[in-house]
């Protein structure tokens, strides 16, 4: 998949207010504009009630903008003839895998959205086998589905979502609920179908988790509040931390290193860039790092 010159993802203006008309409105989003380009990873981070949640909801029209719009692939999500082609386009999975799951096995789950579509019986049945084989389910196919696991579910969510065809998968906060071991299985099947085109926008507490997008919108009481490659967002410290969030811990390990090892970079994202770091300049953990 290339990336094509129309956007998949254009946000114009965007404010959504909760309870407008009454007398405690609660504006949840103020003026986004948002660009999503096929291939991209994009991570949202923000502290709780940054909006973060709202604007995914818009991204495959579970909400409708108070003011402005969204577009995707050229489809407005105000005009309902447009809503099962946008559901088709865009897939989601949520913070609780278990609210996703509507059928009594693995094999009949990933097959309720297509089937629903009308999908013919062959192609239904090619859709589910690679489906399941892309997160690697195909084994428990036969299984029920509140037998699986955390971890298991949430795959089992993609899974669902990608037999729909879509061209990018939003992700809401997927990896809260998982163990360290789900969350990494999780996060390997994301980047695996990331590497092969897939679109994803995925928002998260975990800067980690964040580090490994391509960008970065930090969201701050409805607005953007910063944007850009994950280098140059963790670079700005200070300002992160009056929005309450954090850096990488590798950055933070970077830091501590750098008080007491002048010139050591302090931009390290992941275990990998602070490993080539150390082998750089401490030649005595070179050997240790190969």
């Amino acid at each position: 998949m290339t990336r094509a010159e129309e956007p998949l993802i254009r946000v114009e203006g965007l404010h959504h207010t909760y309870q407008a008309g009454t007398r405690k409105p609660i504006a949840a989003l103020r003026g986004i504009d948002l660009t999503v380009r096929s291939g991209d990873y994009i991570a949202l981070i923000g502290a709780n009630g940054s909006g973060k949640s709202t604007l995914l909801r818009h991204l495959n029209a579970l909400l409708l903008p108070t003011v402005g719009d969204v577009w995707i692939a050229g489809r407005n999500t105000r005009d309902p003839a447009h809503l099962r082609d946008i559901r088709s386009t865009v897939g989601m999975v949520f913070q609780s895998p278990d609210s996703q799951i509507v059928a009594t096995t693995v094999e009949e789950d990933v097959a309720f959205g297509p089937e629903n579509l009308g999908i013919p019986e062959q192609e239904l049945r090619e859709r589910v086998d690679w489906a399941l084989s892309v997160v690697g389910l195909s084994p428990l196919r036969a299984r029920a589905s509140h037998l699986l696991s955390a971890g298991q579910k949430q795959r089992l969510a993609i899974a669902a979502a990608l037999a729909m065809h879509p061209r990018c998968l939003l992700l809401d906060e997927a990896t809260a609920m998982l163990d360290p071991l789900g969350r990494q299985q999780f996060l390997d099947t994301v980047r695996s179908l990331h590497r092969d085109g897939m679109t994803v926008v995925a928002a998260t507490h975990n800067m980690d988790e964040a580090a490994a997008a391509e960008q970065i919108v930090v969201l701050s009481q409805g607005q953007i509040a910063l944007q850009g490659s994950p280098r140059t967002v963790f670079a700005q410290e200070s300002h992160l931390h009056e929005l309450k969030l954090d850096v990488p811990a590798a950055a933070r390990v970077a830091r501590t290193i750098a008080q007491a090892v002048p010139g050591f970079p302090v931009d390290a994202l992941n275990l990998t860039d602070l490993l080539e770091a150390v082998s750089v300049r401490l030649p005595s953990a070179r050997g240790a790092a190969t």
